[in-house]
């Protein structure tokens, strides 16, 4: 039997676990009696508990001068990062994500905002507390979080794991319903995803108007998944 892919071992099925969507690009079969394989693809999802949670955090401040935004900018940069860390959360924890000067084209003033964006890692049971805490302080442009794990390769290894056993016993019940004994394997290729969730992004430029009282916002992890396909070619006897 000529080999298509002969180098590449059983073993090659975990080795080749990747952490971004990849296209599988499947090999085009010789179909004729010298040739003897079987091919079968399966996936496999894998949804586990969020352990973790990425806050988006932005402050805008009001159309004013440039000098008067960045000095406005700064105080409430330093509110919202001060409040944030009295919370328990650590300075590592907290990251910048963009901050820029620009001109404001609503009216023909030349006046400019600073725009502000962080990033806050947190237990998901706590997103909701230390994203009301920010509020408080100043931010205005927040809502977006994102829900993940801290060992995603983990995660991707388990479903490709559930993925490959579902395509050797896929290849194991194809053989026997074909009266045919399966063989070794040929070739093996993976793609793994991560399913899309939307994540809208709230303005929460009103809530200094709110009722200081008022309890943080009603907020429920959803799981994080992750999707992989196996493809594999086997030979048969």
């Amino acid at each position: 039997m000529k080999s298509i892919a002969i180098t590449l071992a059983s073993a090659l099925l975990f080795a080749s676990v990747v952490t971004r969507a990849q296209q599988t690009t499947l090999p085009q079969m010789k179909v004729d009696t010298s040739n003897r394989t079987l091919s079968v693809s399966a996936t496999e999802t894998v949804s586990v508990e969020p352990d973790l949670a990425i806050l988006h955090i932005g402050s805008d401040t009001a159309p004013e001068d440039a000098k008067s935004a960045y000095a406005d900018g700064a105080r409430a940069s330093n509110a919202i990062v001060a409040a944030v860390k009295q919370a328990g959360i650590p300075e590592a924890s907290i990251r910048s994500e963009s901050q820029y000067l620009d001109r404001d084209y609503s009216t023909k003033q030349h006046k400019f905002v600073l725009h502000q964006q962080w990033t806050v890692k947190v237990a998901p049971e706590r997103a909701a507390e230390i994203l009301d805490i920010a509020v408080t302080a100043g931010a205005t442009d927040s809502g977006q979080i994102d829900w993940t794990v801290k060992d995603v390769p983990a995660l991707e290894s388990q479903a490709l794991d559930h993925a490959a056993t579902r395509a050797k016993q896929n290849a194991e019940v194809l053989a026997k319903g074909m009266g045919v004994r399966l063989g070794a394997l040929i070739y093996v290729s993976n793609q793994m995803s991560a399913p899309q969730f939307p994540r809208p992004m709230f303005g929460l430029a009103m809530k200094a108007n709110a009722s200081p009282a008022a309890p943080p916002l009603s907020i429920e992890p959803h799981q994080v998944s992750r999707e992989a396909t196996v493809y594999a070619v086997f030979a048969i006897e």
